[in-house]
C-alpha cells in the first residue's frame, strides 16, 4: 500500500524503495524497475517519509532527463 502523503509513483511505473540505516542516518534508494535508474537521498532517521519523497522526486527528474 502506498502512503497518501507521498507522491504516487504510478505516473512513472513500478518503483522499488529501499531504506538502509547507518547509525543516526538513513539512506533511501528508489529504483525504477523498467529502466534500472536509481536515485537516493540521505538524512536523519527521523525523516523517513521526507527521504522517500525526495528520492522519488529525484528519480522522476532523472527519468525526465533521459
Amino acid at each position: 500500500m502506498w502512503r497518501d502523503s507521498l507522491p504516487s509513483p504510478d505516473d512513472i511505473g513500478e518503483v522499488i524503495v529501499e531504506l538502509t540505516r547507518n547509525g543516526a542516518y538513513l539512506k533511501c534508494s528508489a529504483v525504477h524497475v523498467a529502466t534500472g535508474v536509481e536515485a537516493s537521498a540521505i538524512g536523519p532517521v527521523t525523516e523517513r517519509t521526507g527521504l522517500e519523497r525526495i528520492a522519488i522526486a529525484k528519480l522522476k527528474r532523472a527519468l525526465a532527463s533521459r
